[in-house]
């Protein structure tokens, strides 16, 4: 004859092992769609900030006639008579956390582009604004340059 309380308490143990095995498969792709929209949030945040530097420069470009030296000309124009700011501060690379910038630098040496410092691949690939187009299918953050003119002066 078969114990029946015996099997039963198998039964249950069963059922708390699926219970724990399905919390934990729930948990992990929980943390899975959370680490991805973490991500997507940075290339926004990257997206915005890069295109702050870019308009940055430019407007820099059209006061002096010239790019600056140093990200931080950018923060306070050293050669205007008054206080011009094109930044309020030097932004942080949001994929990278690091203040630290990849500088493009074009004619006498000015920085003519900033760039992400990642290696990391973007997940964003296609659907960018029309001063993002030269983005499209590049295979790292540090590939996204932020350019301000296209156009160098010789």
């Amino acid at each position: 004859m078969v114990n029946v309380q015996h099997s039963q308490q198998g039964f249950t143990y069963l059922m708390a092992l699926f219970a724990v095995a399905i919390v934990g498969l729930t948990l992990a792709l929980t943390g899975q769609v959370w680490h991805t929209e973490v991500r997507r949030e940075k290339e926004v945040e990257l997206l915005f900030v890069g295109g702050e530097f870019r308009q940055a420069i430019r407007r820099y470009y059209q006061n002096n006639g010239q790019y600056p030296q140093r990200l931080e000309d950018l923060l306070k124009d050293p050669r205007q008579p008054t206080t011009v700011r094109y930044l309020r501060k030097i932004y942080p690379d949001p994929i990278t956390g690091q203040k630290d910038w990849g500088l493009v630098m074009g004619p006498n040496s000015g920085i003519v582009a900033v760039h992400s410092l990642s290696d990391a691949m973007p997940l964003k690939s296609a659907g960018f604004a029309l001063a993002d187009q030269d983005f499209l299918g590049k295979k790292k953050y540090s590939e996204w340059r932020f350019v301000a003119l296209t156009d160098f002066p010789k």
